[in-house]
C-alpha cells in the first residue's frame, strides 16, 4: 500500500464554496491521513472556513463560473505555472471547467498523479445532439490526461464507457453524506426548535429545499406549485435554504425572491452552515432540479428520514426509489409536482413510512466514509506505478512555495 502521509494534494474547483460545502469532509479526511491538502479556486467568503480546517487555499485568478472564454483559456497556463510551483504529488480536479483545463494543465506540468471526479457530465441524454457532441468530445480529450476518473453517477459511467474511455480508468465513486451529522431527529422538541428557527408555525406542513438560488434548481416550478397549493393546502409552507449565487447567469434576483415571498407560503432563510438543525422542521423535501450529478441535499434529507420529491432525472433517480423513499415527477411538470407535494402533505403516515425507508437507503448507499475510502484507494493507485517519478518530483519541489 502506498504511503500517503506527507504527499502534497491539490484539489481544483471553480469556487471556494465547492471546496468547503461539497468537498469539505473529504478534504479534512485527507488532511487527517497526513496529506498536505491545498485547495485552488476563485477566492471568496469560504476561504476562511477552509483555512480554519488547516486547508491551504491558493486563489485562481481566471476561474469563473460564467461563460468567459478569455478567462477559461487563460486559466490553463495559470494553472500549469501554479502546478510547477507547488509541485503536487496529486492533482484532483472537479466541476466541468476545472475538470477540463485542470487535467490538461496537470499533464503539461508533469504532475505524477492526476485524478478527476465527474460530478455529473455537463450534458444529459435529453440535451441537444450539438451540446452532447461538444461536451463528450472535450471530456474524451481531458480524460486522456488522467489516470483515474471517479464517476459519481452510474448513468454517466455508462456514457463514458460508450465514449471509449478505458474501462480500467473508470471507477464508480457514488456520493455520500455524514450519516452521523444527518440522521432522523423527529422528536417534538427537535421539531419545535427547528420550526422556531425557521419561523414556521408548529402545526404547519413544511416542504423544504436546500440549494443555491439558481433557476436550474427548479424554482420556477417550485414557486408555481406553491401558488397552486395555497388554497387547497393552507397548512403547507415552502422553505428555501441556500445562498445567492450571483456569479451564475441563471441566478435568482432580489426581485425574484421578493415575488416568491409575496405568495405568502414561501420562506427564504439564506445560507446556513447548520442545515442539519433545520431538517427536523421539514416534513418533506422537494428538488425539482433540471440537472444533477448526484444531489447532496437530497441525500441529506433522506439520511434525516425525510421523503424526497424530485424530478425524474439522472442523479435524482439514484437518490429516490419511487413510491418507496419518495416520488419522482417529470421535468418541468408543475401539475405533477403540485400533485405530488399535495399528496404527501396530506398523508403523514405515508411520509413517515417513506422517511424510514429513505434512512435505510442512505445507510446502505450514501455513507461518505465509503466515498473517502474509494478516493484514497485511487490516490494510492495513481502513485504506485509512478513511485520513482514521484520521489524525484518531491525531491525537486520547493520547500516553501
Amino acid at each position: 500500500m502506498t504511503e500517503l502521509s506527507g504527499r502534497r494534494l491539490v484539489h481544483v474547483t471553480t469556487t471556494d464554496i465547492s471546496l468547503a460545502l461539497l468537498l469539505g469532509p473529504q478534504l479534512r479526511a485527507f488532511a487527517d491521513a497526513g496529506m498536505e491538502v491545498i485547495g485552488v479556486s476563485a477566492p471568496g467568503p469560504f476561504v476562511e472556513q477552509l483555512t480554519g480546517w488547516g486547508i491551504r487555499h491558493v486563489p485562481l485568478r481566471h476561474a469563473t463560473r460564467s461563460v468567459a472564454l478569455r478567462h477559461d483559456l487563460a486559466a490553463l497556463p495559470e494553472l500549469e505555472r501554479l502546478f510547477r510551483r507547488l509541485a503536487p504529488d496529486i492533482v484532483h480536479t472537479h466541476n466541468p471547467k476545472p475538470g477540463l483545463y485542470g487535467r490538461l494543465a496537470a499533464r503539461a506540468a508533469r504532475v505524477p498523479g492526476i485524478v478527476n471526479t465527474v460530478h455529473g457530465l455537463y450534458a444529459a441524454p435529453e440535451d441537444s445532439r450539438a451540446r452532447r457532441a461538444a461536451v463528450y468530445t472535450l471530456e474524451r480529450i481531458a480524460s486522456s490526461c488522467s489516470q483515474v476518473e471517479l464517476v459519481q453517477n452510474p448513468e454517466d459511467l455508462a456514457v463514458l464507457r460508450h465514449l471509449g474511455i478505458r474501462a480500467d480508468k473508470l471507477v464508480l465513486l457514488g456520493n455520500g453524506v455524514d450519516l452521523v451529522r444527518f440522521q432522523p431527529q423527529r422528536s417534538p422538541a427537535d421539531i419545535a426548535r427547528a420550526r422556531a428557527d425557521l419561523g414556521v408555525d408548529a402545526d404547519a406542513v413544511v416542504a423544504g429545499t436546500v440549494g443555491r438560488l439558481v433557476w436550474q434548481k427548479g424554482f420556477k416550478e417550485l414557486f408555481a406549485a406553491a401558488a397552486r397549493l395555497r388554497r387547497s393546502h393552507p397548512e403547507l409552507v415552502f422553505v428555501v435554504v441556500g445562498p445567492d449565487d450571483a456569479a451564475k447567469g441563471d441566478a435568482l434576483t432580489a426581485d425574484d425572491v421578493a415575488r416568491a415571498r409575496e405568495l405568502g407560503n414561501v420562506i427564504f432563510t439564506g445560507h446556513r452552515d447548520d442545515v442539519e438543525a433545520l431538517y427536523p422542521g421539514f416534513d418533506l423535501f422537494v428538488l425539482p432540479s433540471y440537472r444533477e450529478g448526484f444531489p447532496r441535499s437530497a441525500m441529506e434529507a433522506a439520511a434525516c428520514g425525510i421523503p424526497v420529491i424530485a424530478t425524474d432525472i439522472r442523479g435524482c433517480r439514484q437518490v429516490v426509489e419511487p413510491n418507496e423513499t419518495g416520488l419522482l415527477v417529470p421535468l418541468h411538470d408543475v401539475d405533477a409536482l403540485a400533485e405530488a407535494v399535495g399528496e404527501l402533505a396530506s398523508d403523514p403516515a405515508r411520509r413517515a413510512a417513506m422517511g424510514a425507508k429513505a434512512r435505510r437507503k442512505a445507510e446502505a448507499e450514501f455513507d461518505d466514509r465509503e466515498v473517502i475510502a474509494r478516493t484514497i484507494a485511487a490516490y494510492q493507485r495513481v502513485l504506485d506505478p509512478a513511485t520513482s517519478r514521484a520521489k524525484a518530483w518531491r525531491r525537486s519541489r520547493p520547500t516553501d512555495s
